[in-house]
């Protein structure tokens, strides 16, 4: 089994209501079968998609209590969400990088081929596109099972560098009591409309590429403006790309860990109290 945030990371900041009432009880269940307690996040393990190697037993996923949220980084920007509810959902879902099994909602950016898919699996009950390809704009406000997902389009550049108006989209989760946003492509600083309707965001997919998607100073002014309890990098293809965001983020003075598996489990109460960049390595599918 593979452990996702550390146990530093475990001070319950930012618990409301039922939410403090689930941390305590879950926090006492892991003291009576743990040492120091361990996170929520160590209810992840890799399987079913993994092959176990010689002598080991497959190890199925535990599955998850209400209040959490499993996240697993495929490749590039595609994250696969896991609700309590069993509802999987993969972000900028493309040709290239997909989950193991057709997720139950897949969403698309319009930037390039590896955020969207020109063949998307028929068995996706949900595709959202964060475009239209017809032009104009393209809202989504769709409850499925037990997430909400909505969106917020922003503007993108062409690669002859002229203006795309509405060709990304920033999408956003609401699940078991976390509020999870993915920024997919975005080209420019947010304004104060965005960031209402943005609402508070506990987890943010930023991508920190440095080059096709925001400069990295922008970068920093747009999750200064969300302020996020954890910043998720994506998108660092670009050599020097992660090592820069890295040093940008500690002049920032946001703690910096490193992940050993690229998936975890979070719930409110595992959240850190305070801003935490939590790199994962792609994990394939």
């Amino acid at each position: 089994m593979t452990t996702g945030i550390d146990a530093s990371m475990e001070t319950p900041g930012r618990v409301r209501g039922a939410s403090r009432a689930v941390a305590i009880v879950l926090g006492l269940v892991f003291a009576a079968v743990a040492s120091p307690a361990m996170a929520i996040c160590q209810l992840v393990a890799n399987a079913p998609y993994l092959t176990p190697g010689d002598g080991e037993a497959r190890v199925w996923k535990a599955a998850l209590s209400a209040g959490e949220v499993q996240i697993r980084y495929i490749g590039h920007s595609t994250f696969e969400l896991e609700t309590p509810g069993s509802i999987r959902i993969a972000t900028d879902y493309n040709d290239i990088y997909r989950p193991f099994l057709p997720p139950t909602v897949a969403t698309m950016n319009g930037a390039h081929s590896t955020h969207y898919s020109l063949s998307p699996d028929p068995e996706i009950e949900h595709l959202l596109y964060g475009w239209n390809p017809e032009g104009g704009p393209m809202d989504h406000d769709l409850t499925v099972g037990d997430v909400r997902i909505r969106n917020i389009q922003t503007n993108i550049r062409s690669w002859d560098g002229e203006t795309r108006r509405l060709g990304n989209s920033i999408f956003i989760f609401e699940i078991a009591d976390l509020c999870i946003a993915h920024l997919g492509h975005l080209h420019h600083r947010l304004t104060k409309e965005d960031y209402l309707r943005l609402g508070q965001i506990d987890v943010v997919f930023a991508a920190i590429d440095n080059s096709s998607t925001l400069r990295i100073d922008s970068l920093m002014d747009v999750l200064k403006g969300i302020g996020p309890a954890m910043i998720i990098p994506m998108h660092f293809h670009f050599a020097g790309a992660l090592p820069a965001f890295k040093g940008r983020a500690a002049e920032a003075g946001y703690r910096i860990v490193e992940a050993d598996a690229p998936d975890l489990v979070i719930s409110k109460g595992s959240l850190p109290a305070s801003t935490t960049v939590y790199i994962m390595m792609p994990g394939g599918a």
